[in-house]
């Protein structure tokens, strides 16, 4: 795309309300552009139109018009989410106008330099953990993306002083053209929205667009224990800052000892007896001696997952400039993130855990081995299509118990008994979400007994009885509030 203000009259149209269409509606209308935002959901869902109404921007709800988009139009924003198969983008497509993200946009219009994280598992974590690590770090950091504010909220008010730390998902990767983060961190790659992308190729091709466009004066941090993350390595244009768990690096972040990985069948280690003997270890360049940051059980998040978001997040600040000692207090007060292994209570000797952001059976695994105590589990939710047999060496080994809920509750209780667990309950939908819900965590507190752990983490997304993993997350623990 152009510079954003290079579109002064002419004709854009923003496919999707949301807070993000918003922002950028508002932006393109600020700097002169004809702007039409469309929006399949009906008026009365889309309180957002009548403040673009109020600036004189059209809104069109409840349809995508046959006309919407014309051989006239300039350029086609949408929200991340919407397929490519909608019939505005079919139709952009057809007449080769330019369809993005608003990512593209913010980052035509930052003055800050931008830090993007993206990966399967641990995005919003680890970029919450950076804003916080950057803040200690009088780094002047604003986090937003696909958490918070929107990236053209921020990239209007930042100057270039600042950082800009953008969690970015790989809808929103996908719709980016020119754009290029200063640093990029990539976490992890795991199988995951294959429904949106159709296949694995495409969905890491569009995670890697995140290295795409950056030039030998950029950084990379990536995953090196992470075979798909690491042999993007090679097609990195600029330095490569790795982080890992597993191997001692010549240069970047990691553990030491490292840990061993665990392979399938083997015991789950006791996570505070691991962390107790292992120091977080940095080396700037191969040329430097290893520098140790602090004792790994000091690290205010456990498990081995939070360990390589928290050597990613360290990665990432080493190389934005960051004081490494700035850096050891925020590190052990970090507690993690609402609806990522957040602790919700004990009642009756049994720990309750909040873990709804567990969207894939990866998520929902690494979880599991950061737990020492008998789990009970609840999982369960969208159909998107897996067989979840990825989760039988952690069902077999690891729970106690498991409690089915959603479109997936038939094919994770057979997976279970193939797993040979004997206490699997299956909760057929009741009249609400919050009804069924409050079915399982009862089912789960009778199963579990003292001394072990009730942990919701689905291991699917939320959209088949919730509006958003957080909804889910919310009743959970209000349904252990009132049990």
């Amino acid at each position: 795309m152009k510079h954003p203000t290079q579109y002064k009259n002419k004709k854009i149209v923003v496919l999707g309300l949301a807070r993000s269409g918003v922002s950028v509606a508002k932006l393109f209308h600020q700097l002169g552009a004809v702007v039409t935002v469309n929006d399949r959901k009906s008026r009365e869902q889309s309180p957002e139109a009548d403040e673009l109404e109020a600036l004189g921007i059209e809104v069109i709800c409840g349809h995508h018009p046959d006309d919407l988009v014309q051989e006239d139009t300039a350029l086609l924003v949408k929200n991340p989410g919407i397929p490519y198969s909608a019939p505005p983008i079919e139709r952009a497509k057809q007449l080769k106008i330019e369809i993005i993200t608003e990512v593209e946009v913010a980052y035509w219009i930052s003055e800050a330099p931008i830090i993007g994280i993206t990966g399967s598992n641990g995005k919003t974590t680890t970029t919450t953990l950076i804003g916080e690590l950057l803040s200690a770090a009088k780094l002047q950091p604003v986090v937003g993306g696909n958490i918070g504010l929107p990236l053209c909220e921020i990239a209007l008010e930042v100057t270039k002083e600042q950082w800009i730390v953008a969690e970015l998902s790989s809808f929103q990767l996908k719709g980016t053209v020119a754009f290029a983060p200063k640093i990029a961190l990539i976490l992890n790659l795991a199988e995951t929205h294959l429904d949106y992308h159709g296949d694995m190729q495409d969905y890491i091709q569009s995670k890697a667009k995140i290295l795409e466009n950056q030039t030998e004066d950029d950084i990379a941090v990536l995953n090196w224990d992470d075979p798909v993350t690491k042999a993007l390595i090679s097609s990195c244009k600029g330095r490569s800052f790795p982080f890992s768990i597993y191997d001692t690096l010549e240069q970047g972040v990691y553990i030491d000892p490292p840990f061993a990985p665990i392979q399938a069948g083997d015991p789950l280690p006791n996570a505070a007896e691991e962390a107790s003997i292992r120091s977080i270890v940095y080396r700037m360049s191969s040329d430097d001696e290893p520098q140790r940051l602090m004792p790994l059980e000091r690290l205010g998040i456990p498990g081995r997952h939070n360990a390589a978001n928290a050597i990613a997040a360290i990665a990432a600040c080493l190389v934005a400039g960051a004081e490494p000692s700035a850096l050891v207090e925020p590190l052990e007060q970090f507690r993690g993130v609402e609806h990522r292994l957040e602790y919700v209570r004990q009642l009756e000797g049994v720990s309750y855990y909040n873990d709804s952001k567990a969207t894939n059976a990866t998520a929902t695994t690494m979880t599991i081995r950061s737990l020492s105590a008998p789990i009970v589990l609840i999982a369960g939710g969208l159909d998107r299509g897996s067989d979840y047999m990825e989760l039988l060496p952690i069902l077999r080994d690891r729970l106690k118990g498991l409690v089915a809920i959603g479109e997936t509750r038939k094919k994770l209780a057979s997976v279970a008994e193939l797993a040979g667990l004997e206490a699997v309950q299956i909760v057929e939908p009741k009249a609400s979400a919050e009804e069924t819900l409050d079915e399982a965590v009862k089912l789960a507190a009778k199963l579990a007994d003292k001394g072990d752990i009730v942990l919701l983490s689905p291991a699917c997304a939320s959209w088949d009885m919730f509006s958003s993993y957080e909804q889910r997350g919310s009743m959970f623990k209000k349904s252990v509030h009132t049990l």
